[in-house]
């Protein structure tokens, strides 16, 4: 029987779900882990019509959730060089409670690399920063710890993704690989698993997608309707 794996880039998943989904209350662990379980849904129901299945879970081999453990180190803030403790920080807590949650669903693998942090500069300024400074609209005296966001950086996502689709496409573990990204790096990924026989389809929420990423899919398709503008 057919199976099919469905991989989400957890990063562009969380970026794009307001866009897609913009009911959803992000920072709530519950709505967000239902929103993942919807579009996993959302293909599986998609693909029972086109292969005519009593089930849509008989189409499903596994679903891989990649990101990043978040960081957790302590650091100062830019301007008022107050001490800032970054596994405190909400964004920490959300994902360290969404993991924890997905490890608890059914047929879901969590795949998490790790962040650092640039230690040579450790404060990007942010692009609304940017602009006021050379619009004049501000002196550099007059920003703010708000103006600055960490230079964090997700290591090691990517590969497990890659290594995951080349694992699966060569020890035959399903036929067709969704892949919920809108990166083109997956480009000779996806080569690959289409050279072994494998159907790659590829979602990338209704964001834009490169023409080179799009050569090297078999289908493009959304999980989730396409948002009003």
């Amino acid at each position: 029987m057919t199976k099919a794996a469905i991989l989400i880039d957890g990063g562009f998943f969380i970026k794009r779900l307001p866009a897609v989904k913009p009911d959803v209350t992000m920072g709530d662990t519950e709505q967000v882990a239902n929103a993942i379980q919807e579009l996993v849904y959302s293909h599986l129901d998609y693909l029972k019509k086109v292969y005519s299945v009593s089930h849509r879970n008989q189409l499903l081999y596994r679903t891989f959730y990649y990101d990043a453990t978040p960081y957790d180190q302590k650091a100062h803030q830019p301007v008022s060089n107050r001490s800032l403790d970054f596994a405190v920080t909400a964004q920490a807590r959300f994902r360290k409670e969404l993991f924890l949650t997905l490890h608890r669903l059914p047929n879901l693998a969590v795949r998490l690399g790790e962040v650092k942090i640039d230690r040579n500069n450790p404060w990007v300024l942010k692009q609304g920063g940017q602009k006021d400074l050379l619009n004049g609209q501000r002196s550099p005296g007059e920003l703010t710890d708000e103006d600055f966001s960490p230079a964090l950086r997700q290591k090691g996502v990517d590969m497990r993704i890659g290594l995951d689709i080349a694992s699966i496409t060569l020890k035959k573990q399903a036929d067709i690989i969704i892949l919920v990204s809108g990166d083109a790096d997956f480009v000779p990924a996806a080569k690959m698993a289409r050279r072994e026989g494998v159907k790659f389809v590829l979602d990338p929420l209704w964001h834009h997608i490169s023409d080179d990423l799009e050569e090297h899919i078999d289908q493009l398709r959304s999980g989730f309707p396409k948002p009003n503008r």
